[in-house]
C-alpha cells in the first residue's frame, strides 16, 4: 500500500550534502519503477551500492510446462511437493504465463546469500511460519496469513523463527491495491475492505557498517546471477519515499456480506497486470432466509481461476486438502460440487481461508505439479 514512509537518518533536502560521522558522504540511491515517474524511495548508503568485485551465472531457470495442454478442471496437492531447501532459488513452479507465476516452497534452511528479484514484483503468502524479512529498507516481521509484497529490485533475505510454507505470486507488472478502493488523492476510501492501518512497513533499520565479500543473487532473464559486493548490502542509514516492502495479513481483510450472494470481486485484495488476487476469509453467510450461500455455476470467459486452499474448508468444494491448488480454466463452466449448494442453505457462516488468483491469459502447468495432480478431480461433479 503506497503511503509515504521514512526510517533512519536523512538530510533536510533531497540530493543535499549529507556527511557521515567520519566526515565522508553518505551515498544516495534512488530506487523506483517506471524510470523517474513511478513510485520511488531515496536511500542513503554507508558505502557505494555499485562496489561489485565479481559476477557469475549460477544457473538458468528453465520452467518446463506439460507437453500437451489439457482443457480440464485440475487439482494439485501441493503439500506433497518436495521443494529445495532454500526460500528463493528452490521454489517449485506450479502455474505460470507471461503475466504471473505461482510457485510453492517449504524451506528447510535460510539462504546464505542476499536476494533480489529484478524480473518481477512478489506477493509471498505465508501459509505457515514466522520470521523476519530483512531488506535494505529494514526489518519486517511476518506471521501466518501475511501477504509480503516485495516490489522488484529490493534486496532482501528471510530469517525464520518457525518452519515456513510459502505460496509465491510473481508478477511481471507492478502490484498494487485496486484503484476502486482509492480516491483521487490515493487514500483508501471508507468502502475499501481495509485501511492504511492494516498495512505494515519495515519498522527497524539495522545499519551494517561491514567490509568483506557478500554474495547477492539476482533473478533476471530467467536465470540466477551472483554478484559479490565488497560491503554488507544492508548499509542504509536512512530512507524515505513510496517504494518498499510491506505486509498485509489476510485476517485483516474485512469481508463483505449481502442479503444474497456477492460475486468474487468483493474479495479482491491486490491487482497486477493481467491478474487479480482475492482473499476468501471466515465470515457470515448471506442473511436472507431464502438465500443460497454457495456460489452459482459460472463460466470463466477470458479468465482462468486458481484457488489456493489455506485450510481444509471451502463452501463449494469437497475433496480438497490443506495446500491444494485448483485450476478452473477459461472455456468450461465450473461451480459447486454435488451436494454443496444444498448443504449451504440455512448455514450461518463459513471458516474458509483461501487465496484466489484470476488471470486474463491462459495458465500453463509446470511439469513438477503433474506429480501431485488429482486426476479424478474433473469427475468430482458427477455426483
Amino acid at each position: 500500500m503506497l503511503t509515504y514512509q521514512r526510517l533512519g537518518e536523512i538530510p533536510r533536502k533531497r540530493h543535499q550534502v549529507f556527511h557521515q560521522s567520519h566526515g565522508g558522504l553518505f551515498y544516495e540511491e534512488l530506487m523506483g519503477n517506471k524510470g523517474f515517474t513511478g513510485p520511488s524511495s531515496l536511500l542513503y548508503h554507508v558505502y557505494r551500492p555499485t562496489e561489485v568485485s565479481a559476477v557469475r551465472v549460477i544457473r538458468r531457470l528453465d520452467w518446463n510446462a506439460e507437453r500437451e495442454r489439457c482443457l480440464s478442471h485440475r487439482h494439485f496437492r501441493t503439500h506433497a511437493l518436495t521443494s529445495g531447501p532454500g526460500p528463493t532459488a528452490d521454489r517449485v513452479p506450479v502455474l505460470f504465463n507471461f503475466d504471473v507465476a505461482l510457485s510453492v516452497v517449504q524451506p528447510t534452511r535460510e539462504d546464505e546469500y542476499f536476494y533480489r528479484n529484478a524480473e518481477g514484483d512478489e506477493i509471498v503468502y505465508v501459509t505457515e511460519g514466522e520470521g523476519v524479512l530483512e531488506s535494505i529498507f529494514g526489518n519486517l516481521r511476518f506471521r501466518p496469513g501475511d501477504y509480503l509484497v516485495i516490489p522488484r529490485g529490493i534486496l532482501h533475505r528471510y530469517r525464520f523463527t518457525a518452519p515456513c510454507r510459502f505460496l509465491i505470486i510473481e508478477s511481471a507488472g507492478d502490484v498494487h491495491v485496486p484503484k476502486r478502493y482509492r480516491n483521487e488523492y490515493g487514500q483508501l476510501i471508507e468502502m475499501a475492505p481495509y485501511s492504511e492501518r492494516d498495512f505494515r512497513a519495515p519498522s527497524e533499520l539495522v545499519v551494517h557498517d561491514e567490509r568483506g565479500e557478500f554474495p547477492v543473487v539476482v533473478k533476471k532473464d530467467y536465470q540466477l546471477v551472483e554478484y559479490t559486493l565488497q560491503h554488507h548490502p544492508f548499509d542504509v542509514a536512512g530512507w524515505d519515499g513510496y517504494y518498499y516492502p510491506y505486509a498485509f495479513n489476510i485476517h485483516d481483510f474485512e469481508p463483505r456480506v449481502g442479503r444474497f450472494h456477492l460475486p468474487p470481486p468483493v474479495h479482491q485484495t491486490f491487482e497486477g497486470n493481467g491478474f487479480v488476487v482475492c482473499s476468501f476469509c471466515p465470515r457470515p453467510y448471506d442473511f436472507d432466509p431464502e438465500s443460497v450461500p454457495a456460489p452459482y455455476n459460472h463460466s470463466n470467459v477470458m479468465s482462468d481461476e486458481v484457488l489456493y486452499y489455506a485450510n481444509t474448508e471451502f463452501m463449494s468444494r469437497k475433496g480438497i486438502e490443506y495446500g491444494s491448488i485448483t485450476l478452473h480454466p477459461d472455456g468450461i463452466p465450473h461451480g459447486p460440487q454435488p451436494g454443496r449448494t444444498e448443504d449451504s442453505i440455512g448455514k450461518t457462516r463459513t471458516d474458509e481461508l483461501a487465496v484466489m488468483v484470476d488471470t486474463f491469459r491462459p495458465l500453463l502447468v509446470g511439469v513438477d505439479a503433474l506429480e501431485v495432480e488429482d486426476r479424478e478431480y474433473m469427475r468430482s461433479w458427477l455426483g
